[in-house]
């Protein structure tokens, strides 16, 4: 594969596609039958408050963000059984993987989908309008089943904050890697280069990092927060329940 055609993209399968079991058809739908596409990483997510956050971060300060939150956690569709609370993160790789994968998964709005594309993924979804305390409309929450990337630049951001470099076959990595030469821990929201009592090692010397990862980590570049490489590294470390 020539470098021009070695392009990647993130798809979440998310909890409402999760608890009306359609990951079959999404996997089939997205397969190298149908797409010309290969997987480069798979995980089973359970998604804590600071990846979602980190994931919906442009909509920081809107009416609905919480809303987005709570959806892309799981709470809404299961909120009796927060063990079922997950989602799906996979990694797609191949010549136009960007377009490929938004042209089957269809409009954002599942309305919109249904009217335009009968048949995509997100035609199977729907909306629902989100409301205050008092029953005041906000906006709506598009469930519309799978998330995918929209641009190189979103692709990148976005499985940079869901995958490390291991969690990608080397071959298949696009983006540059460094080994770590320090440590690095996490407790409360601050990062520490020693250990503190009650902190998480995120980043151990020899470990493989992203490149950019490490820049933020090192204070050198302001590409992401450090809290978006946090994230990364706290993934499924502990169970979190709200």
């Amino acid at each position: 594969m020539t470098q021009e055609n070695r392009e990647q993209t993130l798809v979440l399968i998310k909890p409402d596609a999760l608890i009306n079991s359609l990951t079959g058809y999404v996997l089939s739908q997205f397969s190298e039958f149908h797409s010309g596409l290969r997987f480069a990483a798979a995980k089973i997510v359970h998604v804590s408050r600071m990846l979602a956050e980190e994931h919906y971060s442009e909509h920081k300060g809107k009416p609905f963000f919480f809303s987005l939150l709570e959806y892309i956690r799981g709470q809404v569709h299961y909120p009796n059984d927060p063990s079922k609370r997950r989602v799906i993160a996979l990694v797609y790789h191949g010549p136009g993987a960007i377009q490929k994968i938004r042209n089957i998964a269809g409009p954002t709005n599942p309305h919109v989908a249904r009217d335009t594309r009968p048949g995509c993924i997100r035609a199977l979804g729907t909306v629902v309008p989100v409301k205050d305390n008092a029953g005041n409309t906000l906006g709506d929450r598009l469930d519309n089943l799978i998330h995918a990337s929209a641009t190189a630049p979103e692709a990148e951001r976005e499985i940079k904050l869901w995958f490390r470099p291991v969690d990608i076959p080397p071959l298949m990595r696009l983006y540059p890697i460094e080994v770590s030469q320090e440590h690095f821990y996490f407790k409360d929201g601050q990062l520490f280069t020693s250990y503190v009592p009650g902190s998480t090692c995120l980043i151990a010397p020899g470990e493989i990092i992203w490149t950019s990862d490490l820049e933020v980590l090192q204070g050198k570049s302001s590409i992401c927060t450090f809290q978006a490489v946090a994230a990364k590294y706290l993934i499924n470390s502990y169970p979190e329940v709200d």
